[in-house]
């Protein structure tokens, strides 16, 4: 008879619960400046005195975290996300602000969880009208109905729109008044004339100004004049970054909220002609320092950035050279001759704008802000807590 088989004994080591790490850390940090966060709140209202805010802070607060910044501007009108499900993470975290659902809902139990938690929904598509009337409770819900005046994304044809809002405001399951809303498609573009037609094509719905209204993004809120709707939804411009074709953020009385920062792990001197990194992408004209910064693409630093896209070592201009790796980027020293091993590294922030970065990147700052990852460690400063804006209103 086979004697039966036992399992190997496996030991594990102990790891201690608690790791102390050096007051120095290596890892890559975002720094979130909260009062550049209301500063720019603040910018936002003085473009429009006479509209209500909506702020946004849909993918996370824009990758800057979704419920600190959301805490923070607590004091804009309500809170706009792109889904039921943000929604619900700021109620769970206790705001009370209203908040706006920008898609709208997909399926009944997103209707369902929109009215029991005091939700907005917007409303794009016919059907989206049958779940709200299949999903009615005695709570009632408020919604807006997208309209596409031009950007043709989401939407509802303006020729729809008046039986619409007759079969909605015979429903007794929707809270009154109705809002409409459309979308700008080139409000980057100050100067281009579809920003106006949206604008007008929306006002038409609404004669008798019996509806609430919003149309201004950032672009549209910065823009001169802007449509000057009652509700308004500033984004980007939150955050610090310009909504605007050739205006800086700066020009715009913005402040950056987020600073992307890191260390160098290492210095070296190469020879003219060495090779850089994966590929060999760079070739050292001459003799060069070069140091190593721990951050890549693997805490969302973009690896499209080219050869000469800039950094700050220790506070002073410096470049990229070859290919951003998934977790160092190699700059170039020449010209900083004291840097050394630990000095700080800002990839973007106070003295670098993440639009410059954007632009040698070939993208936008909303994507570059938005794509930073889990592992790099967010340190938010000057936030009140919950409890602190309510006492101060």
């Amino acid at each position: 008879m086979r004697a039966a088989r036992t399992a190997p004994r496996i030991e594990f080591f102990k790891v201690p619960r608690v790791i102390k790490v050096s007051t120095m850390p290596i890892c890559p940090r975002a720094i979130i400046d909260h009062d550049a966060l209301r500063h720019n709140l603040a910018q936002a209202r003085r473009q429009v005195p006479d509209s209500r805010v909506w702020a946004v802070v849909k993918a996370d607060g824009y990758g800057h975290e979704m419920v600190p910044v959301a805490t923070t501007l607590g004091t804009a009108d309500g809170l706009a996300v792109a889904r039921v499900e943000e929604g619900l993470r700021l109620r769970a975290a206790g705001i009370t602000k209203p908040i706006l659902v920008l898609e709208g809902g997909l399926f009944g139990d997103e209707f369902a969880a929109a009215r029991a938690h005091g939700l907005e929904l917007i409303l794009h598509r016919p059907d989206q009208i049958e779940l709200l009337e299949r999903t009615r409770t005695t709570k009632p819900l408020q919604v807006w109905i997208k309209v596409d005046t031009g950007m043709h994304r989401l939407g509802f044809d303006p020729q729809e729109v008046p039986a619409l809002l007759a079969r909605l405001q015979a429903d007794s399951g929707i809270r009154p008044p109705l809002g409409l809303m459309t979308h700008l498609a080139q409000a980057d573009d100050p100067l281009d004339p579809l920003r106006f037609l949206q604008c007008e094509r929306l006002r038409a719905l609404d004669p008798g100004a019996r509806y609430r209204l919003s149309v201004d993004n950032s672009a549209g809120i910065l823009a001169s004049p802007p449509c000057k709707a009652l509700w308004v939804r500033p984004g980007i411009m939150l955050y610090g970054a310009s909504p605007l074709n050739g205006r800086t953020a700066v020009e715009l009385g913005l402040r950056p909220v987020m600073q992307l920062t890191t260390r160098l792990i290492a210095v070296r001197t190469l020879q003219r002609g060495d090779r850089i990194g994966y590929g060999g992408a760079y070739t050292c004209p001459q003799d060069m320092p070069v140091g190593v910064a721990a951050i890549g693409y693997g805490d969302g630093y973009p690896r499209q950035a080219p050869t000469g896209t800039p950094v700050l070592v220790g506070g002073q201009r410096a470049s990229l050279v070859g290919h951003v790796s998934m977790d160092m980027i190699s700059i170039d020293l020449h010209g900083l001759p004291d840097s050394t091993v630990g000095d700080p590294v800002i990839l973007w922030g106070e003295g670098l704008p993440v639009d410059e970065v954007a632009r040698w990147a070939g993208t936008i700052a909303h994507e570059l802000l938005c794509r930073i990852t889990p592992r790099v460690r967010l340190e938010h400063r000057g936030m009140e807590s919950i409890s602190q804006r309510d006492e101060r209103g």
